[in-house]
């Protein structure tokens, strides 16, 4: 039985066996929120979240409105089900990677083909991957879709390496998935610099990850919709129309998804290519983690280290605004590059969108940031525009036309992008505010039963509950600061006078 069997079966009576150390002597400290003494452990329910997920070889977001495996969402996942099973967490990757195309790309969703095909839209009918995609590799065996989502899984593998070393090279783990990675790669950096300027682009909102967000509508205006009788919302179903994207926008996604499948799924400036912060980041960290599985399988990783340094400059160069204090996503068919952006031969142009999404804060996370642009953007993440009065960082510009707190990406929080966001500011030297987003990370979390997103004031529930990735972060931040405590517990008994630890000792 793995650990996250053993965690939830019984987990009423043998809940206490299965708690940190410290948790029923530290109270609060263990991220039960205020109120709900008596309850399971958040440890314990977490992990009951992702065992309720869990199909056999991988983990839905959520069992109603997200019923198939989608690529972020496994990569986060992993990294809280390591805590619980590493080998469950390694067969979350692996099973993710076993769906990769012929060109490199892992496709956004894989599809289960034991859901039936009205419980999701678009659906494998919809993208026919196996023949539309047939010229890119897509897989025979298995139905994806040919989209992509944020390349965050090095990172995410080399997490899970960690967990379990032994365990990793017992199964050659890392030797297994580093080809596929590195491909993964290559595809985003070859196949995807479609602005010429050495970042990759995404050629659809879905791509990005933060689906509706208000940097998408100028570029999305340029789309003709989908008639709204060419498609039903299966998301409807699940979720309050007022915290879903419009109808409108969802068209347009249909539109961008119909003819890049009509096109073969070939890669090139159509109506909408943006280069965005969030995603390119993760590229970065991402070449970073693959830069240390090549050191753990006894190669050279300095090629990607210095691959990892150009694209954080060539990040700057591109993305970053200095006025606004904040990294902008280009739009590749804007600006003065227009015609030949429409002829689809690409080109630097483009003109930046003046937007601020919380996308454009994730670059903190990345080790070789200016220390001048790292402290720009904690400012930003302290100001008017993000901090001012929340709970958890908002997805969007809080003094922006477009702000809705409870509509997606436009406003509510996530938690995926407070983890990220916790990494930066630690990698920052930034403990403090670091330990105060993983404490709130955490307790949202815990007080909103897991949800999907959140008001970013209020911490209300919003979308799906007992999502997949929320338990799984705050897992991971729950664990990272029990460990912290051991730690400083330990350090504070070394530097105790020994007659003082004797008399604690005796107590």
């Amino acid at each position: 039985m793995d650990r996250t069997a053993q965690l939830t079966t019984h987990a009423l009576d043998r809940g206490i066996a299965y708690d940190p150390p410290s948790a029923r002597a530290a109270g609060t400290a263990t991220g039960t929120a205020p109120g709900t003494a008596g309850r399971r452990s958040l440890h314990v329910r977490a992990a009951q979240v992702l065992e309720d997920n869990w199909t056999g070889s991988s983990t839905v977001p959520s069992r109603s409105l997200y019923p198939h495996q989608w690529s972020w969402d496994s990569a986060f996942i992993a990294i809280g089900l390591r805590h619980l099973s590493p080998l469950r967490a390694q067969t979350e990757l692996e099973t993710l990677l076993a769906a990769q195309w012929g060109d490199g790309r892992i496709p956004h969703i894989v599809f289960n083909p034991s859901v039936p095909l009205d419980a999701y839209f678009p659906s494998p009918d919809f993208w026919r991957s196996s023949t539309a995609g047939r010229a890119a590799g897509a897989p025979r065996t298995v139905q994806t879709s040919g989209i992509v989502q944020p390349p965050v899984h090095a990172l995410a593998a080399w997490l899970v390496h960690l967990a379990d070393p032994g365990l990793s090279r017992a199964r050659g783990f890392l030797a297994g998935v580093y080809p596929r990675l590195a491909a993964w790669h290559r595809y985003l950096l070859h196949r995807r610099d479609l602005g010429g300027g050495g970042l990759a682009s995404v050629v659809h909102p879905w791509e990005q990850g933060m689906d509706n967000s208000p940097c998408w509508d100028a570029p999305l205006a340029r789309v003709v919709p989908a008639p709204a009788r060419s498609f039903r919302r299966a998301d409807l179903d699940h979720g309050a129309a007022e915290d879903r994207p419009t109808d409108l926008d969802y068209g347009r996604y249909v539109r961008l998804a119909a003819d890049y499948r009509d096109a073969g799924y070939t890669d090139r400036i159509r109506d909408f290519a943006v280069e965005d912060p969030a995603f390119n980041a993760l590229l970065i960290a991402s070449e970073h983690a693959l830069a240390r599985i090549a050191g753990e399988l006894g190669a050279a990783g300095t090629a990607r280290h210095a691959r990892a340094e150009r694209l954080t400059a060539a990040l700057v160069d591109r993305l970053w605004d200095p006025e606004r204090e904040i990294f902008l996503c280009r739009d590749l068919r804007g600006g003065e590059n227009r015609e030949a952006d429409q002829a689809g031969t690409g080109g630097a142009g483009g003109a930046l969108i003046t937007e601020r999404g919380v996308s454009g804060l994730v670059p903190l996370l990345l080790p070789e940031l200016p220390r001048e642009i790292a402290a720009a953007l904690v400012r930003t993440l302290d100001g008017p525009h993000f901090g001012t009065g929340t709970r958890l960082v908002p997805s969007y510009d809080l003094l922006g036309e477009a702000f809705d707190p409870h509509r997606y990406w436009r406003g509510p929080a996530w938690f995926n992008t407070g983890w990220l966001l916790e990494r930066g500011l630690r990698e920052h030297g930034e403990r403090e505010r670091a330990d105060a987003l993983a404490e709130a990370v955490v307790r949202t979390a815990d007080g909103s039963d897991f949800a999907e997103y959140v008001d970013p004031f209020t911490g209300a529930a919003c979308g799906a509950t007992g999502f997949g990735w929320t338990a799984a972060l705050a897992l991971d931040l729950h664990h990272q600061r029990q460990a912290a405590s051991h730690t400083a517990s330990h350090a504070a008994l070394r530097e105790e006078p020994h007659s003082e630890r004797q008399n604690l000792d005796k107590s």
